[in-house]
């Protein structure tokens, strides 16, 4: 069977799962969808840091390392977790991911019930590891899985959709682990609560019926994926994650020290900010699904690089000047986080769509890219302690924002299907 065949083959089983599931979407849609919800779990590092911070003392630097932590499992796992979907498949792989994930929300259950702060820091430490490489695990599969739901220009905004669901899981994050302190003194309750959703997860799942399409033609490999990056789509499309991810975290672990820095708030006030991030990257993940289906990905994507910018330059202002309101602050949040939303799924789907016949190393490659998250925090963290203040920081996540914005304007390969 030649390659253009087997290509053909491929997207017509798509098409027909599909329309297939254009007749009854709920029973098989859901499970996936709550599949996205345990995937939001991983931002949950960035809540949990800063109240290891407070608990255990730590610095800046120190504590923007439980991101990289996380994130640096995205370099070394994500070419293997390919490779295990190609042969287990995408919904086997899923599950993997899931039980992962849930052993990361027990292991700070455990460590918190021992009374001994090394233990406790170390078990919260192997569950920042586990959630990673449970994401990583997740992210590889789960979004290659969405496309035997969606298909060409529908598959943006499937993915979005996904995304906001993810994005209700990280929104609410906060709110729980600073209800759990201020009522019960114990912020880490947050971890039985999602061990539940995640056990849920792994169940609905477990008994959902997806039709897969078949592996991608020929063998997923490390050096394999890395060549795609002689592709300059693949490798602009790769970069644009980097920064995406890179801003994600790094604003949702410094989010609180900036308000903290600049106002009387606390931990457990400050920390209720990462929420207002999630919030409008909720709306706009919802709203992005809907939009994604009417107006093409580079009208998007430059109305997502505009609202980053703008949250640059409140950030700035309100952290290199004294006397600057706390809404200008919130401002920042609100407008990254809409123009944020968006940009993981519009990468991800030109990506996929530019290389249809080789998807699951394309989606493999693009999940390497998530190490931003591992690069971006800790570099912030460097550069806040240099500098003394929490600017150091927003100056090293401008520069994510400053490619997606110069990306949003000057990127014209989205390909034939929008």
């Amino acid at each position: 069977m030649t390659l253009k065949s087997a290509s053909s083959e491929n997207e017509m089983t798509q098409n027909a799962q599909a329309d297939k599931l254009g007749n009854a979407p709920f029973a098989v849609l859901v499970p996936v969808m709550m599949s996205f919800f345990v995937m939001g779990f991983v931002d949950l590092v960035g809540t949990a840091s800063n109240y290891v911070q407070s608990d255990f003392g730590l610095s800046d630097s120190v504590s923007n390392i439980f991101t990289t932590m996380t994130f640096f499992w995205f370099l070394v796992l994500s070419v293997p977790a390919g490779m295990l979907m190609n042969r287990i498949g995408r919904r086997m792989t899923v599950l993997v991911a899931i039980a992962i994930t849930a052993l990361g929300c027990l292991l700070p259950i455990v460590g918190y019930l021992i009374p001994a702060a090394t233990v406790q820091l170390v078990f919260v430490v192997a569950s920042f590891c586990l959630l990673g490489i449970g994401n990583t695990f997740m992210q590889v599969s789960l979004n290659p899985l969405v496309g035997n739901l969606a298909h060409d220009e529908k598959l943006a905004g499937m993915l979005t959709f996904g995304q906001f669901v993810k994005a209700i899981a990280s929104f609410i994050a906060p709110l729980i682990a600073g209800w759990a302190a201020t009522t019960f003194g114990k912020w880490w309750l947050l971890y039985p609560i999602y061990l539940v959703c995640a056990i849920l997860a792994f169940i609905m799942l477990a008994f959902d019926d997806i039709k897969e399409n078949a592996p991608d033609s020929g063998k997923t490999s490390v050096l394999g994926c890395f060549a795609l990056l002689k592709n300059p789509v693949i490798l602009l499309c790769f970069l644009g994650i980097v920064c995406h991810v890179g801003v994600d975290v790094g604003i949702n672990a410094t989010a609180p020290k900036i308000l903290m820095e600049h106002s009387s708030m606390g931990i457990e006030v400050a920390g209720g900010a990462t929420s207002v991030y999630f919030a409008f990257r909720t709306l706009s993940c919802l709203s992005g699904s809907v939009l994604l289906q009417r107006f093409t990905r580079k009208q998007i994507l430059r109305g997502c690089g505009a609202l980053m910018a703008l949250s640059s330059v409140c950030f700035i202002l309100f952290a290199g000047f004294d006397g600057m309101p706390v809404w200008l602050a919130y401002a920042g949040l609100a407008f990254v986080g809409m123009g944020n939303a968006n940009v993981f799924s519009i990468m991800l789907t030109t990506g996929l769509l530019h290389l249809p016949e080789r998807q699951n190393e394309v989606s493999g490659l693009m999940m390497i890219g998530l190490i931003g998250g591992a690069i971006f925090p800790p570099l912030m963290g460097l550069a806040s302690d240099a500098m003394g203040m929490q600017l150091g920081a927003i100056l090293v996540m401008t520069v994510g924002v400053a490619y997606v914005a110069l990306l949003s304007i000057f990127f014209k390969s989205y390909g034939s299907t929008r």
